[in-house]
């Protein structure tokens, strides 16, 4: 009788469990047909342990290549928060100090940036320029000259009194980076994250952009031009890789999550430091309209207090959401630039905390 009971009980955990799975492939192959998404990779953890991955779509639609496991895909700007992650490893390592100005780690500086701190550049206060504006994308540019017209314009507000992102943040944390570690960017995000959180397919990959032939990797698309589907053109100078420039799987982004909530990659103190919502010179936490009101080093995140969110985007077609108090992360990547899946993803991580709160 005990036997048949545990039988029974063992049954029902896998139907549950089945139905669950069931029920997320569902949603996700609706929300994909409502949105028009090409190719999507998902991933889900609770607990610390990757519940639910999903593969669902086309990874190229010239060649009808469907999206696997190992699809790489370009998660765009949530790389911000592995250059987050890696400035505050250099911070634990004691390598470098927010407080300190930046001229103290780079050379050669305008002297309008002399007094910036490395906080006012990683908290989007240090007033430098944006790369991509109305008065024209120099995304396009090379590095150096790049840096060179960058370094030419003049500050838009004074350092700690606003919030502005900025790309140009992200080229100066990248040169912190490869300065005070001796590595470039790239071997110092795969040497202290990669390889902790065993992502061996982001280590294949490599860091780049349009121009880098990436094996088994998704090609973007989008309906930008005429409502029609088409192929998408996305340069990068290499400056800018550590605002953009990482590939890798939802899978193993879900590894990443893992990696950084067990303090695998920065101690728990550091990981608060990198989850705090940015305040002014003010002293008020910097907040502006919509759901994703916040933002910290690296992230954005909801001031509501039920069930709050840290949370990453890329590209408009990539999103991370982390929810602390439900121990429930959601990974969705997309090839399909403007399938923004921050409106949706919530519906994915609902059928986690709902049903096992």
């Amino acid at each position: 009788m005990k036997k048949i009971m545990l039988l029974l009980a063992y049954f029902t955990v896998c139907n549950s469990t089945y139905s669950q799975a069931e029920k997320v492939d569902s949603a996700i192959k609706d929300l994909m047909q409502k949105n028009r998404i090409v190719g999507l990779q998902l991933a889900v953890i609770k607990d610390n342990v990757i519940v639910k991955t999903g593969y669902y779509g086309l990874a190229s639609v010239e060649d009808s290549i469907a999206v696997d496991s190992h699809t790489i895909f370009s998660i765009n700007s949530i790389t911000k928060a592995f250059t987050g992650v890696a400035i505050m490893q250099l911070v634990e390592n004691g390598k470098l100090n927010l407080d300190e100005p930046i001229s103290k780690y780079l050379n050669k500086l305008p002297k309008t940036w002399q007094n910036i701190t490395v906080k006012q550049i990683v908290t989007h206060q240090s007033g430098l320029p944006e790369i991509w504006d109305s008065q024209g994308n120099m995304l396009s540019e090379n590095s150096e000259t790049l840096l060179q017209k960058i370094k030419e314009l003049p500050l838009i507000f004074k350092p700690g009194k606003e919030f502005r992102d900025s790309q140009a943040n992200y080229l100066l944390l990248g040169m912190l980076i490869e300065k005070i570690s001796g590595q470039s960017f790239e071997k110092f995000i795969s040497e202290n994250q990669y390889k902790k959180a065993e992502m061996k397919n982001s280590i294949k990959a490599g860091i780049g952009d349009f121009y880098n032939i990436i094996k088994h990797s998704a090609k973007p698309y989008s309906y930008f031009r005429n409502n029609i589907l088409t192929n998408v053109y996305q340069p990068m100078p290499s400056n800018l890789f550590p605002a953009g420039g990482i590939y890798s799987t939802a899978t193993e982004m879900a590894q990443w999550v893992i990696a950084l909530q067990s303090n695998q990659l920065i101690n728990a103190e550091n990981l608060n430091t990198l989850w705090t919502p940015i305040r002014l010179d003010n002293g008020e936490i910097y907040q502006e309209n919509g759901f994703l009101d916040q933002s910290s080093i690296g992230f954005y995140s909801s001031s509501r207090v039920k069930n709050p969110v840290i949370a990453s985007l890329g590209g408009n077609r990539n999103a991370l959401y982390i929810y602390p108090k439900d121990n429930v992360s959601v990974i969705i990547l997309t090839n399909l630039v403007g399938s923004h899946p921050q409106n949706f993803i919530e519906e994915i991580a609902n059928l986690y905390i709902t049903i096992e709160n």
